[in-house]
């Protein structure tokens, strides 16, 4: 297949698109390189691409799209919530019409078992359960969702992956996950920092999980995920965060657990059911749980020589990132680029091997 990923120099599509490509793919990336400048030290990539800038005519002869690019968490969306609703929901409505227009057969679009919001009774939700969202992030996502159904025809698949909360290693690596950020604390100070009560449910999947099962969803018979919203995880790895801080304080060494936010329970609080994953892609075969992730994460943070500084600072937190280039005035007040890097470069990269 000709794949088409956007994102793909993030967190998430770093690892998506070694995976597709090791599978035999041939895959192309779309990315505005926000990131880049804080990861990178040549700063922004001269082939970065705003997502809102694609055409119909630069999706001609894809046979699907993998789309990542977001503001990609709750603080983010917090940053400007307006900014958020336009990049992550109108955007992505306006990719899906070009790539219907363009021909393109599947859409998987990356959503979020946030949607759910606060759950209540602790009850595993499943698709059909009610949406809450409580942040201008799961709004967004529910919003895109909402819109990508309704282009669905004959020619034109769309499938809405509702990712739980993601963790592990990645080339562009993010502090600012809750498991990552736990085991990050733990080993940069020894405190395995908890900010609510500890009492929400979290389900988690491992990066290279969700990897695993965007390919699944691309390789799948038609019949079987068209039109279709899946949450992408295991019922297994529903956790409360106070017992992921007990599996990080189990994992690193002479860290011990403290409560340092207010004691209130975050109102973010869903546990999930995976069972439509399971009964859709019956081949797909997920990994990884927490406590080989807590592992992993700790040797990476031991291999790059994760500070205190750095849980907090612009390399490995998007917000902080966001900010600097906000405040240098690198980016203008919509997340545009003020230095105009080659428009014409940019184009090239949505039609060129990442």
């Amino acid at each position: 297949m000709r794949i088409l990923v956007t994102g793909h120099r993030g967190y998430i599509g770093s690892v998506a698109i070694a995976s597709l490509t090791a599978a035999g793919h041939e895959v192309t990336g779309l990315d505005t390189g926000f990131f880049e400048v804080c990861a990178n030290p040549n700063g922004r990539p001269a082939d970065c691409r705003d997502v809102r800038d694609v055409t119909a005519a630069e999706l001609a002869g894809l046979d699907a799209v993998v789309h990542l690019a977001a503001l990609s968490n709750d603080p983010l969306g917090a940053l400007d919530s307006s900014l958020t609703l336009r990049i992550n929901c109108e955007a992505t409505v306006a990719l899906a019409l070009a790539a219907r227009e363009a021909g393109v057969g599947r859409f998987v679009f990356a959503s979020s078992c946030s949607m759910y919001g606060a759950a209540g009774s602790g009850e595993p939700l499943d698709e059909e359960s009610p949406l809450r969202p409580l942040t201008a992030y799961a709004e967004s996502k529910v919003r895109s969702e909402e819109a990508l159904f309704s282009l669905a025809d004959s020619s034109f698949s769309p499938i809405c992956m509702r990712n739980a909360t993601a963790y592990g290693a990645s080339r562009r690596l993010r502090v600012d996950l809750v498991l990552n950020n736990l085991v990050g604390w733990a080993h940069a100070t020894g405190s395995v920092r908890v900010l609510s009560d500890g009492s929400p449910w979290r389900p988690l999947v491992h990066v290279e999980d969700i990897a695993r099962a965007t390919l699944a969803l691309l390789e799948a018979p038609r019949e079987r995920v068209h039109a279709e919203a899946v949450n992408v995880g295991a019922d297994s790895e529903n956790y409360r965060v106070r017992d992921l801080a007990e599996i990080v304080a189990a994992t690193v060494p002479g860290s011990t657990i403290e409560y340092s936010g207010s004691g209130d329970p975050d109102p973010r609080s869903y546990r999930v059911s995976f069972g439509k994953l399971r009964q859709m892609l019956p081949e797909l075969e997920l990994t990884w749980d927490a406590r080989a992730g807590a592992r992993e994460l700790l040797a990476e943070y031991r291999r790059i020589g994760l500070s205190r500084a750095a849980l907090g600072g612009e390399r490995y937190n998007r917000v902080a990132c966001l900010r600097r280039s906000l405040a240098s005035g690198a980016l203008d007040e919509d997340l545009r680029w003020t230095e105009g890097t080659g428009t014409a470069a940019g184009r090239a990269s949505a039609a060129a091997p990442a």
